[in-house]
This record gives structure tokens, C-alpha cells and sequence, in this order.
């Protein structure tokens, strides 16, 4: 290669070229065919679930004697960020979050240590304890949901055909998980009478010892023999309602069938397990998530094909619906995106064209798409899929990468209209640029690596968009050496003028005008720029704040809360309700409603809500955006007006991390009295301000419970035990598991109960029958009932028992502006609390924050990197210090675009500002690389600072104008928006104070005057 001159090397073996060309096209189509398709970015949920039961056992009890040891142990994991639980009567859950610094692949091991740490405790947990259990697998996305509805069957039947449909869906290519939602129990009752049992002489104990001698697999032993052992298998197993009806039960020497001294009925679990329906309809869902680095859109059409395959077999009375699906949504999504980029492409074609002329836009034409096909490739190798991360920095990137080749063309195209000869013009322009623009290109990646190097989640979630920007930018600047001169060589042609009279033009005599004048008021202008300044700073007041706008996606998330202690059986009642009288609205497409539990990860971003008897969850599918805000007004006023009981909010899928509730404060205190009494206050000033339209806490409110102390003396006077009182006493509430029938593989509980009949009659605790070896009591003769309040519910959070006050806001408002003024507000409460209690800010508001300030933790480093870089490039500590000057300029632009397209500063946007800053950066080392070819020239220093601006007006603006005009498209996208036009806005308006005032501070620091 001679001299090292790329151009004149690629000029001089066109063939291999060429060839790497037709390679790159067949490459990059090939990997763009095969990348992975998916709506989001995987990211990993650093987050695991502890839980445990200990039936019979307080909220209270459950705290103190399960949750707290728990808790304890947790916290002596390394890397804890923090740790929240919540404890119920009879079960408590723990939630374990780690740092975010910890790296995705340790992130199993460290789950793997917690397991052990937690298990080592079970012998310090209370007798009939059950668990803990582990659950850390929160980052699957179940994006296919279907449900299956019957008018003429039940859930058994229901659930035989989704076990079915379950194991078909395995087979398909690109599944990982298939769950099954809405699962109701079957179960075998034994229905019998306490005054019968009393009767006969029978006990629980002895119908229970009955029917486990009879039910149960024992071993049988094994006969030897020399040449092998053969097992013994005992049958008999009761396989049937008959069956378990003939076992025979011994009461004082007669022997009594089963079925004479109780009912056996089969039906299911009472209260039910939580529950889904689809429109109103009982339904079994099938939940689908697919494999890591599956394509989402072949995904859709395989599961279509085998969903028709499915029907057509599906016994008659038998109905399968989507509920979820996410593979449309991506094809949507990646078909906008696409779409965006072909547009970008076109806008930047059409200026290149315009601006350069039809031979020097042909040269462009062919650069952008041989960029893109190459970081296809590259993507492939990375194992990058195409998803909104990926394919907005292909936008981004779109109108950068064409700004190497516009200098090297633009120049070559100059040099030959003054005569030059091809090969000379092509090698000067690599001699003049190649390292500029190098050095520029790097600066300009270097500015998108504080999301790479974030160590949030959402650096994670948006750590793609430094590689691709980075790979697209890095391949312009080789196309721009290679390919750009090849085929600038075959097509350019010269138009013969005079050496420098292309810019005598009327417009750069004016331009030249304003800079002489600029040059002779060199403090005037800086000034001016420092007011500018300050000023687009004040216009931040009045931008709204927001972490990730809510996404356009058609489904609404309704969630239905109840009063604490409410049934089951009261909020399905309810849900279907309000459902029947929205499922046939015109603005619906569909409803599903989940009882007791929200419904599964259907969205990267969409949590699941932990499984509550008194909560409901309405996912409505409306028929577009503008009919999902309709929706969104009538289901509230619907709500407010007949169901006011129910607390309600109705929020879309946000496109960034999930928060419950738009605003979110926590209280911590010492004690739960202190947190509540402190929460009450933080709720009163929320309800002040306007855009707040429902408030809830996470906890707070008591529910009623009946104490029975046992007399043991008198248990002891009349044979029983506490033991017999508490069979007596869930046979007659709830129904006792005695035992358990084995059909294929179901494990059926058999449960003792009363009669219906008696069960509706159970008005007076007191009256409940105990039974006797001599017959029998009622409850109020061996023990004293009173009536206390406890709570239902106790969240901690870091040992503290902790209060979260949530609100609700109105359209029109922003989740962090919201959220920042009623903290604000709350100043005086902070300033009194007293020790120990605090009042932390916590949902979207806690997460921008964390976002920026791991954003900004890089930032330092990157400019440091920056700085490295441009005393390599320029080999002086005043050219740098002149280009420091010119970053901040961006800014100006940014908020006057983010006010006047009324976008919001959020996390993109605040990003999009750093990245700016290598952007202008890269301009400001053009311009700076041209003067200090003017001076090496020999050209007087006051000229060459303002010819070298009049030169590189051109390419600068005309690469601002590709870069900006190529984000236009995404202007429209929630996504993207504010990241688009911070960048454009910051961009246009630093091009333009750039190109005058670069030169004037350049002539302040070295101190050159007009001779």
C-alpha cells in the first residue's frame, strides 16, 4: 500500500473490492433473513421469590417467627440491593433484589448460593412449616397466551384438552415454556354431618386413618432370586367415586362402607385457585414464552399453522382463543421500524443527491445500503436480534454514516473541478480526511458508551444501541476509504472551474460577511452564546419529566382491588360484573380477566402482580390507541359510579421498566403503628395535588378475625385434643385433606366437609359441633370466641416495616413531574419525622433516577477518552480546550426542540444529550483539521480560520442536515421521539453556532486579529 493511502490502494485493485461488495450483499441479506425477531432486548430480572406457608398462622406470627428469619439470611447474600416482603396469614413471600452491577452470568450462581444460605434455616422455621420455595425465573415472556372456553364442559374437561394442546405446542420450533393458567383443583368431599359421626361413635381420626390405610402406595418388598430381583406391586387403589365409596370403615366393632356415613362427590377446589376467564367466559390459559434468540415472527406463523391443526381436531363444544399475541406485535413493530428506515434512506438519498449532484449521490446510494448490510452481518456475529433497540440505532446511526463519504466525495468532486486527476483527487482526499474523520467517527462512539457501560437494567435493555451505532459508524468510515474513492474514481466527473471560485457565490460572500464581522466582535458573540446558553438552561422549568413514555400497543391494564379480606368468590363476582358490561363495547376487541392474580409476563415490561384474594385484573384488548383511551374513561366512570367499593387504575404497558403505580412513595419506620400513622399523612398531601385522581396503600387497612382460646383442661375432661377441634373446625369451615386419590397424573385431595345444607347454617361460631368419644360439643364449651382486628397483610422492606402510598394521575401529567412535586411538597413532614422513620421516593421517579446516575457514572471516563483522542488528533492542549467549548452547544438546541415539539427530558433524551456531545465534536475536529491545513499551506492565520470555515460549511452542514432530516421518521415513534429530537434540534442548532464560533474562539485562544 503505497505511502499507506487506503483510496489510492482500493483504486488500484478495484477487483477485490468489488468483490468484498458482492460478498457483503450476499452476507448482510443472508444475516438480516436469520436474525433473531423480538419486541424487546433481553434483559435479566435480577429478582428472586422466597415463599412459605404455615397454615393456621397470623400475618403477625408469619413476620416474626418465618419472614423475619428469612430476611435475616437473605441479607448476608453478597450483592443484595434490597430486600421487600410481604406477610398473610398463613404464607409470606420475600422478594430478594441483587445489585445492578452484578453481572448477567453470575446472576444464576448468586441465586444458587441463596437457595443454599436459606435452606441451612429450615430447622429454625416453626413445625408445619411448608417451604421455603424458589422462584427465579422472572425474565421469561409468556407472549403467546390462548385460552380454551366451554359452554357445555367443565374445568376438568377443560383442562384435559389444554394438557393436550400443551404437550403439541412443545413440538413446535422455537417454544421454551408452556403453562398452563387458571388450573382449578379437583377434588373428592366427603360430606358428612357432625350429629352422624357423633352417632355412630366415629372420629375424624378414625375416618381418616380409614381411607389413607386404603389410598396410599406402599412398598411391597422384593423377592431375589439368582438371576434377578423381582419387585412385588400391591393393587387395589381405589380408582373410582364407587371405589372410594365401598372403603370400609371400623366404628366400635361394626364395619360401616364409606359411602353410608358420607356423601362422596367430586367437584373442585372451594374457594378456588385463581381463576381466568376470556369475555366472561371460564377458560384454562396457555401460555407460551419462546427460546432466547428465537425469531418472534416465525414463531407466530409456526404456532398459527399448528393452532389451525389444533382446532380442526378440537371435540365440538370446545373453543381456543388468543388472548396474546406478541409475534404480531413484533411484525408490526419491526415492519414501522423498517418502514422508518426506508424512509430515513430515502430522505438521506434525495439530499445527497440534491446537494451533491446525480453522480456524487450514486456514490452515496450505493455506501448507505453496503453500511447497513454490514452491520447486519456484523449484529449476526454479535448475536444482536432486530428489535426497538437495534433497528432505532440503524436510524440513528442512518444519517451519520453516510457523513464520511459526503467529505471524501465532496472533496474529490472539488479537487477534479480545479483540474485535478482522479487518482490524485481520491488519495488527497484520504490524505486530508481519513484520520480526521477517524478520529471523529471514534469520538462520536465514544459518546454512546455511558449506555453500554451502564450498569442498570436499562443499560442492559438498551446496551445495543452503542454496538450497532459503533459497528454502522466504524464500517462508513472503511467504506468512505474504499469504496467511496473506487467508485468516486468510475463515476465523479469533473467540472472544469477556477481553483477557489466555488465559493464566490452570493451565499458565501454573506456567510464570509458574518464571520468577518463575528471575527471583529470576538467577545460580543461569545457572550451572546453564554446568554443562549443559560437561557435554553432556564427552558428546562417547563419540560415535562418523564423516565420512558407508555407505549402505543392496543391493550389496556385494568386492575381491580377489593377491600382487604375480601373472598375470592366476592372479587370474581364482581370482575364479571364489570366485565359483562364492557366485554361488548365497540371500542373492544376482547377482555380477559384474571381473578386473584394479574396475568403472566406477556411483555418484557409488564410485572406480574403477586397473587391476592381481593385483586383482579381486566387485560383489554381495544381496537386502536384512540379507542383504548375511550375505553380507558368509560371503564373508570363505570367503576366510580356503580362499584365504589373497588379501587381502580387503569394504566397502558410502558416502554420502559415497570412500575405498578405512576407515582410511588415509601414510609419506613420502626414499628407498623409509626409507618401507617406517617403513610396516612404522605397520602393526605398527595390528595392535594390536581393531577392525582386515586390514591391506595400497599397496606394498611385491618380485617376482622375471631380468636378461639381452647380450655385445654376441658379437652382434656372430655377425651379430645386440640388436635380433633382443629379437624372439627376446618372439616366444618373449609374442609380437612385427609388423604389423597391418584388418577393418571393427578394427585386428587380428599377433603372431609359438611353439608351444604349445614355449611349455609353456620351463622353462630359458637354453635360449631365438636365431636366426642361420647358424642359431641359445641365450640363455645371448650373455648372462649372473641372478635379482634388484625392485619391481613404486613410489607417490609430492609427489616423496616414499610408503607407504599400509590397514586394514580391524570392524562395530561408526566409520572416524574407528578411524583418530584408532591415530594417536594412533603418537605416539612421530612423535616419532622422522627428517628428512625423515613419517607423515600420510589416506582418511575426512583428509577430515572438510579437510570441517570448510572448513566452518568461512564461519563467521566468518556471524557476523558474524548480528550485522549482529540490531543492525538490536534497535538495541542488549546485546539482541545477550543473544541470543549463548542459540546456544550448542543444543549441550546435540545431544549428548545423538546419544548417546542412537546416531548418530555427523559432517559433516552438525557442520553441522546451525551451522545450529542461526540457528535458536534466530530465537526469541530473537521473544521480544526482544515485550518491546520490552511496554515500549513501557508496561508496568514486569520485567513485560514476564515476560509476553513467557508470550506467546510459545505460537508458540515450537509452531514448535520443528513443526520438530522434522517431522524425525522422516527419523530413519530414513542420510543424514540425524545432521543430523535434532542439529537436533531441539539445537532442543528451547535452546526450553526459551531461554524461561527469555533472560529472566533480558535482566534481569541491564539490570539490572531484581522492584519
Amino acid at each position: 500500500m503505497k505511502n499507506g493511502n487506503l483510496a489510492s490502494w482500493s483504486i488500484e485493485h478495484k477487483q477485490i473490492i468489488y468483490f468484498f461488495m458482492f460478498l457483503c450483499l450476499v452476507a448482510g441479506i443472508y444475516s438480516y433473513n436469520i436474525l433473531g425477531r423480538s419486541e424487546d432486548p433481553v434483559y435479566t430480572v435480577k429478582q428472586m421469590v422466597i415463599s412459605a406457608a404455615w397454615p393456621g398462622a397470623t400475618a403477625k406470627e408469619m413476620e416474626m417467627q418465618v419472614t423475619d428469619k428469612i430476611e435475616k439470611e437473605a441479607q448476608t447474600l453478597p450483592d443484595i440491593d434490597y430486600v421487600t416482603s410481604y406477610s398473610r396469614p398463613g404464607q409470606c413471600v420475600v422478594n430478594v433484589y441483587l445489585k445492578e452491577h452484578v453481572p448477567t452470568d453470575k446472576v444464576r450462581s448468586h441465586w444458587l448460593e441463596l437457595r443454599n444460605i436459606v435452606n441451612d434455616i429450615k430447622t429454625d422455621l416453626p413445625e408445619g412449616v411448608y417451604g421455603p420455595y424458589f422462584n427465579d425465573r422472572f425474565d421469561d415472556v409468556y407472549g403467546n397466551i390462548y385460552a380454551i372456553t366451554s359452554e357445555s364442559f367443565g374445568y376438568e374437561d377443560m383442562r384435559k384438552e389444554a394438557e393436550e394442546i400443551k404437550r403439541i405446542f412443545y413440538t413446535v420450533p422455537d417454544v421454551k415454556k408452556v403453562e398452563l393458567i387458571g388450573l382449578q383443583p379437583g377434588k373428592i368431599y366427603l360430606e358428612v354431618s357432625n350429629d352422624k359421626l357423633s352417632q355412630l361413635g366415629i372420629s375424624l381420626d378414625t375416618l381418616a386413618s380409614a381411607i389413607k390405610s386404603q389410598s396410599a402406595v406402599v412398598p411391597a418388598g422384593m423377592a431375589e432370586s439368582t438371576d434377578n430381583n423381582v419387585y412385588l406391586r400391591l393393587t387395589g387403589l381405589p380408582d373410582t367415586l364407587k371405589e372410594i365409596g365401598s372403603i370400609p370403615v371400623n366404628a366400635n366393632g361394626r364395619i360401616f362402607r364409606l359411602d353410608d356415613i358420607a356423601k362422596v362427590t367430586r367437584g373442585y377446589a372451594d374457594p378456588p385457585e385463581p381463576k381466568i376467564y376470556f369475555n366472561g367466559q371460564p377458560a384454562i390459559g396457555i401460555s407460551i414464552s419462546m427460546e432466547d434468540g428465537g425469531n418472534n415472527i416465525r414463531l407466530g406463523e409456526n404456532l398459527a399453522k399448528t393452532v389451525a391443526q389444533i382446532e380442526s381436531r378440537l371435540p365440538l363444544g370446545f373453543e381456543l382463543h388468543q388472548v396474546a399475541n406478541q409475534p404480531e406485535v413484533v411484525k408490526n413493530s419491526i415492519d414501522e421500524f423498517t418502514q422508518s428506515l426506508k424512509e430515513a434512506v430515502i430522505i438521506v438519498l434525495a439530499v445527497s443527491l440534491f446537494s451533491l449532484g446525480k453522480r456524487c449521490g450514486y456514490v452515496i446510494s450505493v455506501c448507505i445500503p453496503l453500511v447497513l448490510l454490514g452491520t447486519f452481518i456484523g449484529m449476526y456475529a454479535l448475536g444482536i436480534d432486530l428489535h426497538k433497540v437495534s433497528l432505532g440505532a440503524l436510524i440513528v446511526a442512518l444519517g451519520m454514516l453516510v457523513d464520511d463519504a459526503i467529505v471524501v466525495v465532496e472533496l474529490m468532486e472539488i479537487k477534479l473541478a480545479e483540474g485535478w486527476e482522479r487518482k490524485r483527487a481520491a488519495a488527497y482526499a484520504f490524505e486530508t480526511c481519513a484520520f480526521p474523520l477517524l478520529t471523529g467517527t471514534i469520538i462520536t462512539c465514544v459518546g454512546f458508551t455511558p449506555i453500554y457501560f451502564s450498569r442498570g437494567s436499562v443499560g442492559e435493555f438498551a446496551g445495543s444501541l452503542f454496538t450497532v451505532i459503533s459497528l454502522a459508524l466504524m464500517l462508513s468510515w472503511v467504506v468512505s476509504a474504499t469504496v467511496a474513492p473506487v467508485l468516486g474514481y468510475e463515476w465523479v466527473h469533473p467540472k472544469k472551474i477556477a481553483e477557489g471560485s466555488a465559493y464566490t457565490t452570493p451565499f458565501y460572500q454573506k456567510f464570509r460577511s458574518l464571520l468577518t464581522w463575528s471575527l471583529a466582535h470576538r467577545l460580543t458573540v461569545i457572550a451572546v452564546t453564554i446568554g443562549i446558553f443559560f437561557g435554553s438552561l432556564f427552558l428546562s422549568k417547563f419540560i415535562n419529566k418523564e423516565f420512558f413514555p407508555p407505549s402505543v400497543r392496543p391493550e389496556l391494564l385494568t386492575e381491580l382491588n377489593l377491600p382487604e379480606g375480601t373472598s375470592i368468590k366476592t372479587t370474581e363476582e364482581i370482575a364479571l360484573k364489570i366485565t359483562s358490561e364492557i366485554k361488548d363495547d365497540p371500542d373492544i376487541a376482547s377482555v380477559a380477566t384474571y381473578i386473584g392474580e394479574s396475568a403472566p409476563r406477556f411483555v418484557l415490561v409488564a410485572e406480574p402482580v403477586q397473587p391476592r384474594e381481593n385483586y383482579a385484573q381486566l387485560v383489554i384488548l381495544a381496537k386502536d390507541v384512540e379507542a383504548k383511551e375511550r375505553v380507558s374513561q368509560k371503564i373508570s366512570a363505570l367503576i366510580n359510579q356503580k362499584y365504589p367499593e373497588v379501587l381502580t387504575y387503569s394504566k397502558s404497558i410502558s416502554l420502559g421498566p415497570p412500575s405498578e403505580y405512576p407515582v410511588m412513595l415509601r414510609v419506613s419506620a420502626p414499628t407498623d403503628e409509626l409507618a401507617k400513622r406517617y403513610a396516612q399523612k404522605v397520602r393526605e398531601e398527595m390528595e392535594k395535588h390536581p393531577a392525582v385522581i386515586m390514591t391506595r396503600f400497599n397496606w394498611m387497612e385491618k380485617t376482622g378475625a375471631l380468636k378461639v382460646e381452647i380450655d385445654n383442661d376441658k379437652l382434656r375432661q372430655m377425651g379430645i385434643d386440640r388436635q380433633t377441634v382443629s379437624m372439627a373446625l376446618q372439616a366444618e369451615l373449609s374442609g380437612y385433606t385427609v388423604a389423597q386419590y391418584y388418577e393418571g397424573d393427578q394427585a386428587i385431595d380428599i377433603v372431609f366437609r359438611l353439608p351444604e345444607s349445614d355449611r349455609e347454617k353456620l351463622s353462630d361460631l359458637r354453635m360449631l359441633t365438636i365431636p366426642t368419644p361420647g358424642g359431641s360439643v359445641s365450640l363455645e364449651q371448650v373455648a372462649n370466641i372473641s372478635y379482634e382486628a388484625e392485619d391481613n397483610m404486613i410489607w417490609r422492606r430492609n427489616l423496616l416495616p414499610t408503607v407504599t402510598v400509590n397514586a394514580g394521575i391524570s392524562e395530561g401529567y408526566t409520572d416524574n413531574d407528578v411524583a418530584q412535586q408532591i415530594y417536594d411538597s412533603l418537605a416539612p413532614l421530612r423535616e419532622e419525622l422522627p428517628p428512625g422513620v423515613a419517607i423515600d421516593i420510589g416506582g418511575p421517579l426512583e428509577n430515572s433516577n438510579k437510570a441517570l446516575n448510572y448513566l452518568i457514572e461512564p461519563v467521566p471516563a468518556m471524557f476523558i477518552v474524548m480528550i485522549i483522542l482529540l490531543i492525538m488528533q490536534l497535538k495541542d492542549v488549546r485546539k482541545m480546550i477550543v473544541i470543549a467549548c463548542t459540546a456544550p452547544m448542543g444543549v441550546i438546541g435540545v431544549m428548545i426542540g423538546l419544548l417546542l415539539f412537546g416531548s418530555s427530558l427523559g432517559f433516552l433524551a438525557e442520553l441522546g444529550i451525551l451522545a450529542l456531545t461526540g457528535i458536534i465534536i466530530r465537526n469541530s475536529v473537521v473544521l480544526l483539521d482544515q485550518i491546520d491545513q490552511h496554515l500549513e499551506a501557508g496561508m496568514p492565520p486569520y485567513e485560514a480560520v476564515l476560509e476553513s470555515a467557508i470550506v467546510r460549511f459545505r460537508p458540515i452542514m450537509l452531514a448535520a442536515l443528513t443526520t438530522v432530516l434522517g431522524l425525522v421518521p422516527m419523530f413519530t415513534n414513542p420510543f424514540w421521539e425524545s432521543m430523535a429530537v434532542a439529537i436533531a434540534c441539539g445537532l442543528t442548532g451547535a452546526t450553526l453556532l459551531t461554524l461561527v464560533v469555533l472560529p472566533v474562539i480558535y482566534s481569541l485562544m491564539f490570539k490572531i486579529t484581522k492584519p
